[in-house]
């Protein structure tokens, strides 16, 4: 079979081999939307770049030895800028790889700052026992309430976030078969998270949120806390008496509650004036909190 006929060459060009494409001419350079130089090619200005000798095979790049496809490490020894004469193309390149390389450090020892202690809860010593009716003080209420409640209820939660023990019982006067009153503690020991903003935006504005409450900080207890009250009975033979005493110290928060209520068959048995009662509570919050630490 004969061989198809050439085009004509230019004089200062050799013909093409039999299998070889023929050279393009008059083909400009084609333009590219990527702003910085050929990775593959060395940036003018960097004399670190070894020529590739016509006829060898380039070096092999670092990785797995014998692989055309290994990567180079992206992060290793940055070389110092040329002394003079280096191009932009050139420095833009060497800042990008020494922010890299900044960047990375940056993040990783911003991890070992966030989470290297793991625990840091201010507990002050506090623990949260697993039967906060024993664990709690409750006897400045004895006087007016000396009946015992055998049938008080109390749970417990152990959590790596949250230490939690509550306490429910009824107070009953001399001769009561029925409560006449009732009482609650609970303490929180939070592990994880900070309580102080949202203690105070809590309890602090308790009175915004709900309606006809009284609010009054306390001093000398703990970091912060507040007394919440409330009277309905205005001297009626119904109504309601309630007060709360709600405490912060670190990242432990304490609360001890009361409340009556009045009813037409017990008017001989009215409950104590909230003055009296807010005493009783900081007193019992007190011995308490210095039962729960250890």
């Amino acid at each position: 079979m004969s061989t198809p006929p050439q085009p004509p060459q230019p004089a200062d060009q050799p013909a093409p081999q039999p299998g070889q494409p023929a050279p393009q001419q008059g083909v400009p350079p084609q333009p590219t939307a990527y702003p910085y130089p050929n990775p593959q090619s060395p940036p003018p200005g960097n004399f670190y770049a070894q020529p590739t000798l016509v006829g060898q095979p380039a070096p092999p790049q670092a990785g797995v030895p014998g692989n055309p496809y290994a990567q180079p490490p992206q992060y290793g020894p940055v070389p110092a800028p040329p002394s003079g004469g280096g191009g932009g193309a050139g420095r833009a390149v060497l800042w990008l790889a020494v922010g890299a390389v900044v960047a990375s450090a940056a993040w990783a020892a911003g991890v070992f700052l966030i989470g290297g202690t793991g625990d840091s809860a201010d507990l002050r010593g506090y623990s949260a026992p697993s039967n906060m009716c024993s664990g709690a003080d409750y006897s400045s209420f004895k006087d007016e309430y000396p009946e015992n409640d055998s049938s008080a209820t109390h749970n417990s939660l152990k959590d790596k976030a949250l230490d939690e023990s509550y306490c429910s019982l009824s107070l009953k006067k001399t001769g009561s078969s029925y409560a006449d009153a009732y009482l609650s503690m609970q303490v929180d020991l939070h592990r994880k998270t900070d309580p102080g903003p949202e203690f105070t935006a809590t309890w602090k504005n308790y009175g915004d949120s709900h309606t006809g409450y009284d609010v009054s900080p306390v001093k000398g207890i703990g970091d912060e806390a507040y007394l919440v009250s409330q009277d309905t009975t205005s001297g009626s033979s119904s109504g309601s008496r309630y007060a709360t005493l709600a405490v912060r110290d670190g990242w432990v928060t304490y609360t001890m509650s009361y409340s009556a209520y009045l009813s037409s068959y017990d008017q001989d048995k009215n409950p104590p004036a909230l003055t009296d009662v807010s005493d009783w509570l900081k007193t019992d919050t007190r011995s308490t909190l210095e039962q729960l630490k250890n």
